[in-house]
């Protein structure tokens, strides 16, 4: 069966049999170059069950892959204890923001604090305001449990704001960030591999985890602009390299790995809740995403929360 840890092993070998080697994404924005050797960034977004990136974490730490886990500060994911046995392993371990969501879910912000006569602009920057002390605040909270250097956007599907909209307005370098995946690293030369909606090629029902045809003239106004070839503006060559991917299942990667199929450089996106070898998790994980996929295909399909 895919999506198990079984198979989560037969991969992650089989690229380490292949010649690639791993690098946290702190490591990679340390240096900012993609290295001339066949390397993985590898990435964790723990949206939910924080147990399950314990699990995957110990199976890299055996293998002798490190990595780099994103944490959201919501009750049920924001386990201390987790947290710092998954950075003692080795792993980097960073935020996985959504506060421009969580601050227009509050009780009483859409209806009452963002009600005003002023510009849709105004309105904008008034949320990210509050959105960016929220991020202030979570990130200090993070901080005090394990050294955060990178962080990473959480999609929120179910909201129609997306967070990275922070930095229009703000620059997370200045708050010691050195790096935002979707923001500082380049896709021109390295095929970016994601299991969101529990697939491989799950661009339809993916509603923020994908890639943008911007240009510069888009963000002049921005105060953090994204890299030329980021996920935020992707340009031809990173198009190109990503039409690559038409992988449905970890198989298929794993086969295209072994016969040499795969370009040097990739970047891996897993939600350690995807990956179980027990049943019921396994089978519980298989029916939400499969409801939560269609819920996604028709936000993107109908442009519900197009901005």
């Amino acid at each position: 069966m895919d999506f198990t840890l079984t198979t989560l092993r037969a991969f992650l070998t089989t690229l380490q049999n292949s010649g690639y080697s791993f690098l946290r994404v702190d490591e990679f924005a340390s240096g900012m170059t993609v290295p001339e050797r066949k390397v993985v960034i590898l990435r964790h977004d723990v949206d939910r069950n924080p147990a399950m990136s314990l699990d995957v974490a110990y199976l890299e730490q055996k293998l002798g892959i490190r990595g780099t886990y994103y944490f959201r500060t919501i009750p049920e994911t924001l386990d201390e204890s987790i947290i710092r046995q998954v950075h003692a392993m080795g792993h980097e371990t960073g935020y996985h923001y959504e506060d421009l969501s969580l601050v227009t879910r509050s009780a009483g912000y859409s209806r009452q604090r963002f009600r005003n006569t002023g510009s849709d602009e105004t309105k904008e920057a008034e949320m990210a305001a509050a959105a960016f002390g929220s991020f202030c605040h979570n990130l200090k909270r993070i901080r005090e449990i394990v050294p955060v250097n990178t962080v990473c956007m959480h999609g929120s599907p179910a909201s129609r704001y997306d967070s990275r909209l922070l930095w229009k307005y703000f620059d997370y370098q200045e708050l010691g960030i050195i790096a935002e995946p979707y923001f500082d690293i380049s896709l021109d030369s390295m095929l970016y591999l994601t299991d969101t909606g529990r697939r491989w090629d799950g661009s339809s029902v993916s509603v923020r985890d994908r890639m943008y045809t911007r240009d510069e003239e888009y963000y002049w106004k921005w105060v953090r602009k994204p890299a030329t070839g980021s996920a935020m503006a992707i340009s031809d060559i990173g198009k190109t390299l990503s039409d690559l991917n038409s992988f449905r299942s970890t198989y298929d990667i794993i086969r295209a790995a072994q016969a040499g199929k795969l370009p040097d450089h990739l970047l891996i996106t897993l939600h350690p809740q995807r990956w179980s070898d027990h049943w019921y998790e396994w089978f519980a994980e298989l029916v939400m995403q499969r409801v939560k996929n269609h819920v996604k295909l028709f936000i993107n399909r109908s442009g519900l929360w197009r901005q």
